[in-house]
């Protein structure tokens, strides 16, 4: 019988404490490298996997402790394919090396802090190669280091910081502080016309939406609570406003969803920006989504005590509109939490 038939049993496994905060589906392809994710989420959906005994999304946080139920799975799943193992298991070039380094924002013995650019994603998938966390292998202090560690996500053509954890413990410490209520992300953006008021919060659930070329995300009485808030901080008469965020929950493309449900996109969203997907004003805003990931202040993870505070300055399709509006990147205001 080839391997592709033969069959691993039914299995119970516990989370470590190294894996809390970890998607069960990035959970699942690390243990079993060989299952394409759009599998592990159709054995999710039909509650093959299991939590706990419930079922669970895709996407759901794992706890330490917690007993995830596998299904038989064919032996090949514990293997990567070969073209993804030559690929993923190519040292990083020089040039590769240089990239990420020069990414990084910040850096001590638990922590490291870069701002990644945009069209950068964050894991990899099929047909890309070329991500943080491959790249992250060049942040390593010793080759004999462990690789850092990603503790959340930023969508592929969002830009700004972004946090790794130098090793497991570091990142599971990040990961928790990073679902709570201490930590605090701020978001720059512009969106098309000014919202009005001039500050508020947008409570509307959201829903995930599996389609062919990638997931969407509507807004669904029936879908998960979802909350975020803004401020406006300048705006260029009716056109334009710059405006500061916090998303107060994680749902994937939470302020992309809320800010075009208000009828104030955010430009360069080709996704949820409708007709001001590309606007381009004469030439006044370049390509690309404006969208910064600006802060983000948490406990450190050596010492709760003590704040880490990362700031990651604009990338340049945004700076230009900055700059050609004449907005001021030294208002303080603008750097201000919109809390939690």
């Amino acid at each position: 019988m080839s391997g592709s038939r033969q069959r691993l049993p039914v299995a119970h496994i516990s989370v470590d404490g190294s894996e809390a905060g970890i998607r069960l589906d990035r959970w699942m392809k690390r243990r079993f490298p060989g299952l394409a994710l759009s599998a592990i989420a159709k054995m999710a959906r039909t509650g093959q996997i299991r939590v706990d005994g419930r079922r669970v999304t895709p996407g759901a946080r794992l706890a330490a402790g917690q007993v995830v139920r596998v299904p038989p799975l064919p032996v090949d799943a514990l293997q990567r394919p070969p073209r993804e193992r030559r690929l993923e298991e190519r040292p990083l070039t020089r040039e590769e090396d240089a990239f990420a380094r020069s990414l990084v924002l910040y850096e001590d013995d638990w922590v490291i802090a870069i701002a990644k650019p945009a069209g950068l994603p964050t894991q990899g998938g099929p047909g890309i190669h070329r991500h943080v966390d491959r790249l992250a292998a060049a942040l390593r202090r010793q080759p004999e280091d462990e690789t850092p560690r990603l503790v959340h996500r930023l969508d592929r053509e969002t830009t700004g910081v972004l946090l790794l954890g130098r090793t497991a413990e570091a990142a599971a410490r990040l990961a928790a502080s990073l679902r709570s209520r201490e930590a605090q992300k701020l978001y720059w953006a512009v969106v098309a016309g000014v919202p009005r008021p001039s500050a508020d919060e947008i409570a509307v659930p959201l829903r995930k939406q599996t389609r062919a070329g990638g997931a969407r995300v509507v807004v669904d009485p029936a879908g998960k609570p979802a909350r975020s808030r803004y401020g406006v901080v300048a705006r260029a008469g009716n056109r334009f406003a710059w405006v500061k965020l916090a998303p107060l929950t994680g749902r994937t493309h939470q302020l992309r969803v809320h800010l075009a449900h208000i009828g104030h996109p955010i430009l360069g969203d080709r996704l949820y920006g409708g007709a001001h997907a590309g606007r381009a004003a004469g030439g006044l805003v370049r390509p690309g989504l404006h969208l910064h990931a600006r802060r983000i202040r948490l406990p450190h993870p050596a010492d709760p005590a003590r704040l880490l505070d990362v700031r990651a300055p604009l990338p340049p399709h945004m700076r230009a509109l900055w700059e050609e509006l004449g907005w001021d990147l030294a208002d303080a205001a603008a750097d201000e939490p919109l809390g939690t």
